[in-house]
């Protein structure tokens, strides 16, 4: 086995970013930092979106309702984003490989492989301005709506 394949014996803990809305109203990126062993927990379905408390690191539990786990791949240099769009869904996304850029409507935020994200149906979008691709995946599960937006019809291909 090569180096680059070995596990390490321990590992820092991925990075967590978790967005909400700022004292106007706009999406924003609200934590920034280390993960716990639970990134983010719902005591219901829908889930409630709204407030800032920071729900992660609680006991490990499994969802009773249901969810879509998916992927999503974006080409290098900006050939696979998104428009700026709003879901009614509570998101929890990894990034595989490669980086993404998350775009709310306060900033950027560069998300690189092995960081996880927490969308709570913000506005948001996607660019990949690196050479290489990057993939992520993502449970998404329903959730009262926040701020202005709503679930973009149709699908997004990335």
């Amino acid at each position: 086995m090569s180096e680059a394949t070995k596990t390490p014996a321990t590992a820092a803990p991925p990075r967590r970013v978790v967005t909400g809305l700022d004292a106007d109203g706009r999406s924003c990126v609200q934590i920034d930092g280390p993960a716990k062993t639970v990134i983010w927990s719902t005591k219901e379905l829908p889930a409630d979106n709204s407030g800032d408390a920071d729900t992660g690191g609680g006991r490990f539990r499994f969802p009773t309702s249901g969810a879509d786990f998916v992927f999503s791949d974006f080409p290098p240099r900006g050939g696979g984003g998104s428009f700026m769009h709003a879901t009614d869904t509570l998101d929890f996304l990894v990034v595989v490989f490669g980086e993404v850029t998350l775009i709310t409507e306060t900033g950027e935020t560069l998300l690189k492989a092995g960081d996880v994200l927490v969308d709570r149906g913000v506005m948001h979008g996607w660019r990949n301005d690196s050479d290489l691709p990057c993939r992520i995946v993502n449970v998404l599960l329903p959730a009262h709506p926040v701020g202005p937006g709503a679930t973009v019809a149709g699908e997004l291909d990335h």
